[in-house]
């Protein structure tokens, strides 16, 4: 942020008080032209906002690069690369720095340039800003797109300005204080995909195989088979419809409005007035409930209600029967999911139905066996939700600090 005609960012480290300075990018770095003529690298690149410069094999399951790549780019370890394509959320490309591999090759559509005078990891997280679009939309051709690359030619490419520290020392304070959030980031990602991989493994050995009556691990002080029941016949459910759109007697009232993306949420966007529900198909569940998605993009999502309110036609609510537990039955048709929508829906697109869904036949202790085998998977999914909100919090910090520690 620019306050009172200094350029200074809107928060920094104590002891820097000078102004920042305005270079162009062709005198802080300097651009890669080195061909793979010797096939030094053999290993296709691509750019993933998410990733950074990542392997092609790794990130679309196949390599799309030519056989033969010696007329290709060799770009070696803490080298950057500028994609000029464009893409949802990126509308003037990206720029990444590549870190996971000592070389590797890229297009020669690729634009690569080498830190000669900034700080590289200060360099690599302002590209994990925005503040240099307005640079590169200014030299870029006015919508000259070419199957979907910025016309951005080289020269005008390191002619773009950048504002960054005189201090090395502020650049390098602020690169690491961001590849420490990322290392943060990255370590509880992997924690989050530890807990997802402990639930998936309790999940396959805490409940029968099929055709089996009895679960590879059990709970001591329990014996005796599982009992194979239709689902159908174990508990009640319904689906409910939506009132005349259009009517706006029907809406905005005081009755929660649940659809299908809402099944696990404790809000609603839509609210139903009382008439709104009476003339309609709209049925109304209560908290505790069984919400399962049977239409659309999430099909055969599943959770338990947080609140009461109204459901539409594409969301079965399903309420066990006395001697049965709710929160059982969900973990077991979450554990389905996959099989259902590989084996009903084509493609992973299309519509589920109550009565297919009540046909499904699930294997059941006792009551108390339920009770535990829920209480372990609802602390695994507590466990799973918190290391999820660590993350997004982790995030939203990272995206506060790139905004308010670059210029």
């Amino acid at each position: 942020m620019v306050k009172q005609n200094k350029k200074v960012p809107e928060l920094r480290f104590k002891g820097f008080t000078d102004d920042w300075e305005q270079r162009k990018l062709n005198s802080v770095t300097e651009r890669v032209i080195r061909k793979n003529k010797n096939l030094e690298s053999e290993l296709p690149l691509t750019i993933s906002a998410q990733y950074g410069l990542i392997d092609q094999l790794e990130f679309f399951n196949k390599t799309v690069a030519s056989r033969d790549v010696s007329g290709y780019y060799l770009v070696k370890n803490g080298e950057f690369a500028y994609n000029k394509s464009y893409s949802n959320g990126y509308p003037w490309g990206a720029i990444k720095r590549l870190d996971r591999y000592d070389k590797g090759v890229l297009s020669t559509l690729y634009i690569l340039f080498k830190p000669i005078d900034v700080d590289s990891d200060f360099l690599a997280k302002y590209y994990d800003t925005t503040n240099w679009y307005k640079e590169v939309s200014m030299r870029a051709a006015e919508g000259a797109r070419n199957h979907g690359l910025l016309n951005i030619a080289p020269s005008d490419f390191f002619e773009t300005q950048l504002i960054i520290p005189v201090d090395k020392n502020e650049q390098y304070k602020i690169g690491r204080l961001f590849i420490m959030l990322d290392s943060i980031i990255s370590l509880h990602k992997r924690k989050l995909e530890k807990l997802k991989l402990i639930k998936q493994a309790y999940l396959q050995v805490i409940f029968p195989e099929n055709g089996k009556s009895l679960p590879g691990l059990r709970f001591a002080g329990f014996n005796g088979d599982w009992k194979q029941q239709k689902l159908g016949d174990i508990t009640q459910s319904y689906s409910g419809g939506t009132p005349t759109s259009g009517k706006s007697e029907y809406y905005g009232g005081s009755i929660p409005f649940i659809r299908s993306a809402e099944i696990n949420k404790s809000s609603t966007e839509l609210y139903l007035t009382q008439e709104g529900l009476e003339n309609s198909s709209a049925k109304m569940v209560e908290i505790g409930n069984i919400l399962y998605a049977l239409y659309g993009a999430i099909s055969g999502e599943v959770g338990i209600s947080k609140i009461n309110g109204a459901i539409n036609q594409a969301i079965l609510s399903i309420t066990p029967n006395d001697g049965y537990v709710a929160r059982f039955i969900m973990q077991w048709l979450r554990m389905q999911k996959q099989q259902i929508t590989d084996t009903y829906l084509q493609g992973g697109q299309g519509n589920l139905s109550g009565n297919l869904i009540k046909d499904l036949v699930l294997n059941v202790p006792c009551k108390d066996e339920q009770i535990k085998v829920a209480k372990l998977f609802d602390r695994l999914d507590a466990l799973i939700s918190i290391q999820n909100n660590k993350i997004y919090v982790l995030q939203k910090l990272k995206q506060a600090y790139l905004q308010k520690m670059f210029i």
